[in-house]
């Protein structure tokens, strides 16, 4: 009896332990989600870490004639050498964006209808099986906003509910027949007014996980600089401009998101500004010149150059270049200000974060991030 006793003592710490561990490693899954532009899978295939990665979104398919097709004809052997890089890690997830800014056109008009959105719903679904993918993320810029001049409507609102819907009906019911999960996921702007234009109360049972684009809050459309990621708002912001992240995502979680399906946008390219007015190290003033966007790798080489200086704005928890002799002004985000986010991300228990675009990084801000969200 003692010995029965023990065993089940045994038995039954090895579960607790189990569960614990379970417990801890689903604490510790943070996503790390990664869009990667078409063109880069052909000469710059071997530079991605697919170790470090939980899920690649391939950007972008198009969208034609109401379906959603290729953007590109070697779009066939780019998502077949993306899928190669399970052997790195089988855990890896390769999902299709479609539309983005350029191809979000076609959306409205595609959803307009239930034959309409039955007949965009299958093309996807093609789309997934065709090429042996694991998802499909919507990037519609924006339902029921204009966008890039796009075709948009007020009922855009009620038909992005019903599209999404009826992919997760499509999405669970292949599922079923090949016993595995395939994920559906949408790209949200960080704005309210986006939100006021989607029932992301109602989409947010449909999908696994929403990426916030929590980048571009300021650009070359304005003739101000400012932060275009930062995380929180800025001591200097202007009245009438106050943006951050963490905004955006207090904003979607008062929709009723769970928290976990939130995953932030992290930016691994900066924004720029020549001929900014000589205060404040260019934050928050007019710039007369060319306004500019410029990748991460490229930003590091004039930072090498000795003549832009960095500054840190400890509010925003953002960092900015500043060149005097030639009034450059650029906003990025760096290893500080990604260690600033992840750190944000645990402390309000999110699902993780994404970034555009993966080879505009040199790799370090990508060890920054998978190394920060891995630590206990």
């Amino acid at each position: 009896m003692k010995i029965v006793k023990n065993i089940l003592l045994i038995l039954s710490v090895g579960i607790i332990l189990a569960t614990c561990q379970l417990q801890a490693q689903e604490q510790n899954s943070k996503k790390i989600v990664g869009y990667i532009v078409a063109g880069n899978v052909d000469d710059k295939f071997d530079e991605i870490s697919a170790d470090k990665l939980t899920h690649i979104n391939y950007a972008f398919a198009n969208i034609k004639d109401g379906k959603i097709i290729e953007g590109n004809p070697k779009d066939v052997e780019r998502l077949e050498k993306l899928n190669r890089l399970k052997k790195n890690n089988p855990e890896l997830k390769i999902l299709i964006s479609v539309g983005g800014w350029t191809w979000s056109g076609g959306f409205s008009e595609a959803v307009a209808t239930k034959t309409g959105r039955e007949k965009f719903a299958n093309s996807g679904i093609s789309f997934l099986q065709k090429h042996k993918i694991d998802g499909i993320d919507l990037d519609w810029e924006y339902p029921g906003l204009p966008g890039a001049g796009n075709i948009h409507t007020p009922e855009d609102k009620q038909n992005f509910t019903s599209i999404l819907k009826l992919f997760r009906k499509k999405l669970d019911s292949l599922g079923k027949i090949d016993q595995r999960n395939y994920l559906l996921t949408i790209a949200t702007a960080a704005t309210q007014e986006y939100l006021d234009n989607v029932e992301l109360d109602k989409i947010h049972p449909y999908l696994d996980f929403i990426n916030i684009m929590s980048y571009d809050y300021q650009g070359g459309w304005n003739d101000s600089t400012s932060h275009h990621t930062n995380l929180y708002v800025s001591e200097t912001d202007p009245d009438d401009y106050k943006q951050s992240t963490k905004t955006a995502v207090k904003e979607h979680l008062e929709t009723g998101i769970p928290s976990e399906k939130i995953v932030v946008g992290v930016a691994f390219y900066g924004r720029g500004w020549h001929e900014t007015k000589n205060k404040n190290f260019g934050l928050h003033q007019k710039a007369s010149g060319n306004a500019f966007s410029i990748n991460y790798r490229e930003l590091k080489d004039s930072i090498a150059t000795g003549k832009y200086k960095r500054h840190w704005d400890k509010e925003a928890k953002a960092p900015f270049l500043w060149h005097e002799a030639s009034g450059t002004f650029i906003t990025y985000d760096d290893p500080e200000s990604i260690k600033q986010k992840v750190k944000f991300i645990k402390d309000n228990n999110l699902g993780g974060a994404m970034f555009w675009q993966y080879h505009g990084d040199d790799g370090e801000l990508l060890e920054t991030l998978y190394t920060e969200l891995k630590k206990q």
